[in-house]
């Protein structure tokens, strides 16, 4: 019996030496059958317990030695308690050399290696913990950004809606002064000239001559008023009550009582201030106004100044012609005896050639006035047609240029599914190196500024995120890479271009720059936008985000 006692620990020790190498998916098929036999695991071959792990390969997949290295091609998994299991190649088993993946020293013979995974297991755990801080800070960095695109999604849908509303109405307005050009421009010099001698619009003129007449006068008398009150201030500033002049006293209570200020000798002169004296720095525009009720038809002051030179800039001729064709314009309701309508089809043709003919003939007579072909100064009409055309384009183009960015704010192609890189759209950053200054301009340019003065090159222009085929649009990893190119040719040599690497931190950084070869740059940073929730938290549409806690 005492040799059974023995032997236990030969066949526990055996047991650990054959699952040596063995990944922990795989270790539950690594027992022997009751016959002491074992079964390679493509299962052509079976072997004696004994041959597997004795160093010599037997099974056609390697199977059967994956704690030795006799096998090529096979991976080895070192255990690593305390730390982080890790697989390195066979060739790299029992060479003699520890390897650093295998911190537990388990791919080298007993006391070639020691076990070191405590150690560095701490030293690991320390890391993460001070990435996962950095990753947390950032991800709520990262959330203002998001919010920001939301933000911006809102008023860019506000602008596409007032933009659509405003198009609407241009686009009346510009059919309205494109009839009105083309109908000025059918006018004749002379019957124009006619229209301009009627009563309306000589009216229209005087008036507006009359305005621009009393806003002469007016500013006149506000510039007057102004060197007046200053006048004032300074007597009723600077005069003497102890000489009793009754002349000048009563002009200054009477300039207070005007301005609405307390009286001088109520308030002191040295030992208050203006403020606390009720002094303005202005008093022309403290003149107290009277409580004169207005009609509703009548202009205010602030109106007076602020409109009433458009109103004096008002295109006449084109209001003349609005007028004209108001006035012929049927009544609402009405009909009018067209007696072209009335006839057939078949006979239409003949009747407008009579009409015509006729026309003619009473214009040549002398009954009715004609109108020369000589062409009218149009230029104001025209003038306004463009300005309101042009308006229009403007407005069409910006509700263009909104939905546009509206689409690339949460498209993963452009500003990310949740929208995070919009926020940095245009952010620049900055690094020293040597006698130079290198700068990236978020989805901008990338430019080599010297430091000791000299040209600025190009090192690219923002062409797209990372282009690798192993990486899917939306990935994180697909967010760590951006390629500017294009950027100024080298002196006999290619265009210069840019590989910017990012990371995740808690600011945005611009931390390395190597060129790699002729003109061929790498950037290194670190960016908020990359750090994303360690919760696995959802983001839009259920969808979870990206990241998620690492292990240990």
């Amino acid at each position: 019996m005492l040799w059974l006692l023995l032997l236990l620990p030969l066949r526990t020790l055996g047991a650990f030496e054959k699952t040596l190498g063995v990944s922990p998916d795989l270790i539950s098929k690594y027992v022997p059958s009751k016959s002491n036999t074992w079964t390679c695991l493509d299962g052509s071959k079976t072997i004696s317990w004994d041959d597997v792990n004795d160093d010599s390969c037997d099974c056609a997949d390697g199977s059967d030695e994956p704690g030795t290295g006799a096998c090529p091609n096979q991976p080895f998994y070192c255990k690593n308690e305390g730390h982080i299991g890790s697989f390195i190649p066979s060739s790299r088993v029992r060479d003699g050399l520890c390897e650093t993946s295998c911190c537990d020293g388990s791919d080298e013979r007993p006391g070639v290696c020691g076990n070191v995974c405590q150690e560095v297991g701490q030293a690991y755990k320390k890391k993460v913990e001070e990435e996962m801080k950095i990753r947390k800070t950032g991800a709520k960095i990262r959330s203002t950004y998001i919010a920001y695109a939301h933000k911006e999604k809102k008023r860019l849908d506000g602008v596409i809606e007032s933009s659509a509303a405003e198009i609407a109405i241009q686009e009346k307005e510009v059919s309205r002064l494109r009839d009105i050009a083309e109908r000025a421009e059918s006018l004749s010099a002379a019957a124009l000239e006619l229209k301009q001698q009627s009563p309306l619009y000589i009216s229209l003129i005087t008036h507006s001559n009359a305005l621009k007449s009393l806003q002469r006068e007016h500013k006149k008398h506000l510039e007057r008023e102004k060197e007046l009150s200053n006048i004032l201030d300074a007597l009723r500033t600077g005069y003497n009550p102890n000489y009793q002049d009754m002349a000048v006293l009563e002009a200054v209570r009477g300039w207070e009582e005007i301005a609405g200020l307390p009286h001088i000798n109520d308030v002191g002169k040295d030992s208050v201030s203006d403020e606390e004296a009720g002094v303005q720095e202005d008093t022309s525009s403290a003149v107290v106004e009277t409580n004169e009720e207005l009609d509703d038809e009548m202009w205010s002051a602030e109106e007076l100044d602020k409109d009433l030179d458009d109103l004096l800039n008002s295109d006449y001729v084109s209001l003349l012609l609005e007028h004209d064709e108001y006035v012929q314009s049927p009544p609402e309701g009405s009909v009018l005896f067209n007696l072209a309508s009335y006839l057939p089809d078949s006979i239409l043709p003949q009747y407008e050639e009579f009409r015509d003919a006729l026309t003619t003939w009473l214009v040549t007579l002398g009954v009715i006035k004609g109108e020369t072909p000589s062409s009218t100064d149009t230029s104001r009409s025209r003038q306004a047609l463009t300005d309101a055309e042009n308006n229009l384009n403007s407005l069409k183009k910006e509700k263009q240029t909104a939905e546009n960015d509206l689409k690339e704010i949460f498209n993963i192609h452009g500003y990310g599914y949740e929208g995070e890189w919009k926020k940095l759209d245009g952010t620049c950053l900055r690094t020293d190196v040597g006698d130079y200054t290198y700068e990236v301009c978020l989805f901008g340019e990338a430019k080599q500024i010297p430091k000791k003065g000299g040209s600025t090159f190009s090192l690219g222009k923002f062409a797209s995120w990372n282009p690798s085929t192993d990486v899917k649009p939306g990935d994180e990893s697909y967010y760590q890479k951006q390629i500017y190119n294009r950027g100024t040719r080298c002196w006999n040599g290619p265009e210069r271009n840019v590989v910017l690497l990012l990371s995740c931190g808690t600011e945005n950084v611009l931390n390395s720059v190597v060129e790699l070869e002729k003109c061929e740059y790498q950037f290194t940073g670190t960016t908020p936008a990359l750090c994303r929730p360690l919760d696995g938290s959802e983001g839009k549409d259920g969808k979870k985000s990206y990241g998620g806690k690492d292990e240990l």
